[in-house]
């Protein structure tokens, strides 16, 4: 399999959040603002797979030097991007589903066409977002545009709760699917990671997120998606997936 190009950032991140974990922040407190989706549960992943204290380490103190590095990356590609990235960010703001990798794995990736391989991502699509979202109302780390009033997100609503940015929900959602379809269709391993790199990437051209927020997203994402692909309840799933992509040409495996 080539999907150990999607898990080698996400175990040193992971190792790095495991020596963290006694000295992660508090549960949130209640009264803590919600997510959008509160009504969303966990699929087929369980919460001790996901549980954000596990897993990632705190997001940057607001107060250190490496804040400082972090909110500077965020506003150069915010101001400096081309006006085609900047596009593509836009484009990628809007779309927060599998639809993400269509381009990149050609006509012949039509979910309304692929109907096993849609319903085993759409489970993942679910699990990923609670399981991002739970991490979201653990950290409540403050975005970007919190900080320079002068950047409007590409998702800007007046009014909008500053406090979601630890990890990235579209980022998670890119790593956590695209660790999924590598598994599926591993000889376009390399195209698929290069495409969620660059999904989360559009987070910063839109002056949403850190990019620590996004390297969390990987291990969370990538941790998501192999916890899922464990349960036994995924395998007839996957199994289906798999002869249909073989059956549309997407894959040899």
């Amino acid at each position: 399999m080539k999907t150990s190009i999607l898990l080698a950032a996400a175990s040193a991140l992971m190792l790095g959040g495991a020596a963290l974990a006694q000295t992660a922040t508090a549960p949130a407190p209640a009264g803590a603002p919600t997510m959008a989706h509160p009504a969303k549960t966990l699929k087929l992943v369980a919460a001790d797979d996901v549980d954000p204290v596990k897993l990632l380490p705190p997001p940057v103190a607001d107060d250190s030097a490496r804040f400082k590095v972090e909110l500077a990356e965020v506003q150069n590609a915010y101001r400096n991007s081309t006006p085609e990235r900047k596009a593509q960010a836009e484009w990628d703001d809007k779309h927060e589903d599998s639809s993400i990798f269509a381009a990149t794995l050609g006509p012949a990736f039509d979910l309304t066409k692929l109907p096993e391989t849609a319903k085993l991502l759409k489970l993942l699509e679910n699990d990923q977002s609670v399981a991002a979202n739970i991490a979201k109302r653990h950290f409540l780390r403050l975005r970007p545009w919190y900080f320079d009033t002068d950047m409007k997100p590409c998702d800007y609503k007046p009014g909008a709760n500053p406090k979601t940015s630890y990890p990235s929900g579209h980022a998670t959602l890119g790593y956590s699917v695209g660790y999924l379809l590598a598994n599926l269709m591993p000889e376009k391993a390399q195209v698929i990671e290069t495409r969620a790199r660059d999904y989360a990437y559009s987070r910063l051209v839109c002056g949403d997120h850190f990019a620590s927020d996004t390297e969390a997203s990987h291990v969370l994402g990538v941790v998501t998606a192999l916890k899922l692909m464990e349960k036994p309840e995924a395998a007839p799933l996957i199994a289906a997936a798999r002869k249909e992509l073989k059956a549309a040409g997407l894959t040899a495996q």
